[in-house]
């Protein structure tokens, strides 16, 4: 981690990011294993956890502060 406060911030970024890219698949499966997804949920699902992954792949692009 960097020395420089907003590295820090660019962390701590990084992993509410990360948070949010993984209750995004979370959910996702979990809503999968209670009952078939039809395809219009599969594709809304999808486009949430694509979206999430850009925001961390451009903040990474940004700041430099991935691990």
């Amino acid at each position: 981690m960097r020395g420089h406060s907003s590295g820090v911030l660019s962390c701590l970024e990084r992993e509410r990011l990360e948070e949010e890219l993984s209750e995004v698949r979370d959910r996702g499966r979990n809503v999968s294993r209670l009952r078939h997804l039809t395809r219009p949920e599969r594709m809304v699902l999808e486009e949430r956890e694509q979206a999430a992954r850009m925001r961390l792949r451009d903040h990474d692009a940004e700041h430099g502060c991935q691990r």
